[in-house]
């Protein structure tokens, strides 16, 4: 089985993981605590049903498995058949435990939040705790708020839980005041470290993504403590105050949803930074090919039942229209097997699916018109990419905050009018443009420029948002103090 995900063949993979468990030859808790197979699998493979059995079977034996935990909380976020209610019960859930384990710590290891300090002209003290100050994802957006902060008015730390520097390691770090590395410290050291180093704002760049340390956040080494972006939801740690969130994704009366205070930034989420080597947009592919061409760069996990739905209905609504699925998942033969069925059994023939996987993918995006987003949790990044591509996304505004990414990304780059709040009002979106092909050749043709001049691309003013956000949470907690 772990062959088998080791060479992306998700669906043989699953198969074996299931047959394992049913003749008694593997034990559900070793498996979820071993890296992301489980939720890789399970999720990529849509059997949420199964994963979730899985995960409460192994909990119940390990409940202080902090992978198993991550790895539920990252497959819940995904399940098309959750409810929000459903989804922040699992985050309080894992708050709990969390807080059951800092109970049980012997008194030595415990260390007591630092009261906010006035600041009488020196500068605020920000350290961003994560493992990806290194060729990642995350650089597109860490990197430029990074390197515009104003170091006369906030003085920088990195903690970096990196095992591995690469050469935007050494980028990283000339955009900071204070490096330092945390990867082999415990969290009781990893945390004394940053009260020792007198943190006024700690911010998580992880989430539960892979290398994290919210156990050190939950410790409450810092006045403030702040998630923004590497996970796009919740920690469920009610340690942390604050989750900086984009413009639309924290809708009135939200809030019981995050175990964080929702702080949503005025303009954008995250001011992005493309890579060098994508070159120009090109024309409209539909003016030359005669027929419209959808497209995700979405994993298999993001592409549940009602998504295939959905996207049937279109491709039924707009004749000779054809889809591109395009990621990881779809590079294995029987994964683009499995697919063409779930959307055979709503009547499109494989002719109409272009299936694969290329990486980068920046001539997938220049064969495609129309970007087409997942629910209930959005894409992300590849979202940016494809606007940036002069490729306009449709979203469906579902559950705070991760089914509403596109709604604020497109809100950010003046598209409001691509955001449909009901499955119908996709469908009328979708069909509009592809049925408007010379409106749609002069939105793809000023949609770089239009980006560029947006929030979504101004570094500078997004790092000044930032930290505005930072110095009113924190006068906010010396008025509490």
């Amino acid at each position: 089985a772990y062959l088998r995900l080791a060479q992306r063949r998700l669906l043989d993979a699953h198969d074996l993981f299931v047959a394992a468990l049913k003749e008694g030859e593997a034990d559900p808790a070793a498996l979820l605590g071993s890296g992301n197979s489980v939720a890789t699998t399970y999720g990529e493979m849509q059997d949420f049903a199964g994963a979730m059995r899985l995960f409460d079977q192994g909990l119940a034996q390990r409940p202080d498995d902090l992978r198993s935990w991550a790895n539920l909380l990252f497959t819940v976020n995904y399940h098309p058949d959750a409810s929000a209610t459903d989804v922040r019960r699992r985050y309080r859930d894992f708050d709990q435990q969390m807080a059951s384990v800092l109970r049980r710590l012997p008194p030595q290891q415990q260390i007591a939040t630092p009261a906010p300090q006035a600041l009488h002209g020196r500068r605020l003290r920000v350290g961003y705790a994560s493992p990806d100050f290194r060729k990642h994802s995350v650089r597109h957006f860490l990197m430029p708020l990074l390197a515009h902060h104003d170091r006369t008015r906030v003085e920088l730390f990195a903690y970096a839980v990196l095992w591995k520097p690469d050469a935007l390691t050494e980028q990283y770090q000339t955009h900071v005041d204070h490096w330092v590395r945390v990867q082999d410290l415990s969290d009781d050291l990893f945390a004394q470290r940053i009260r020792d180093d007198g943190i006024d704002v700690l911010v998580d760049v992880a989430g539960h993504t892979s290398g994290n340390r919210l156990p050190v956040f939950a410790r409450k080494p810092a006045p403030v403590q702040v998630t923004w972006m590497g996970y796009g939801s919740t920690t469920g740690l009610s340690a942390i105050d604050h989750i900086l969130l984009g413009p639309k994704s924290a809708p009135r009366g939200s809030d019981k949803h995050f175990a964080e205070n929702p702080w949503p930034l005025p303009r954008t989420l995250v001011a992005y930074r493309p890579t060098d080597g994508m070159g120009e947009c090109g024309p409209l592919p539909a003016l030359g090919r005669g027929y419209v061409t959808f497209g995700t760069l979405s994993r298999t996990i993001r592409i549940n039942h009602k998504v295939v739905a959905l996207w049937a209905q279109l491709l039924k609504a707009v004749p000779k229209s054809r889809l591109v699925l395009n990621s990881g998942p779809f590079g294995d033969a029987r994964t683009r097997d499995w697919m063409a069925e779930r959307f055979a059994a709503h009547g499109i023939k494989p002719d109409r699916l272009e299936m694969g996987y290329d990486s980068p993918p920046w001539d997938v995006l220049r064969n495609i018109d129309i970007t087409l987003d997942c629910f209930p949790h959005n894409s992300g990044t590849t979202l940016i990419e494809s606007l940036y591509m002069g490729v306009p996304f449709v979203t469906l505004k579902d559950r705070p905050s991760v089914g509403l990414l596109g709604a604020s990304i497109n809100h950010s780059a003046g598209l409001d009018d691509w955001t449909a709040s009901t499955p119908d009002e996709y469908l009328r979106i979708a069909k509009h443009w592809a049925t408007h092909l010379d409106d749609l050749a002069a939105l793809r043709a000023r949609l770089r420029p239009q980006m560029q001049a947006s929030a979504l691309m101004d570094e500078a003013g997004f790092a000044r948002d930032v930290e505005a956000a930072y110095f009113a949470m924190y006068e906010q907690a010396l008025q509490k103090k």
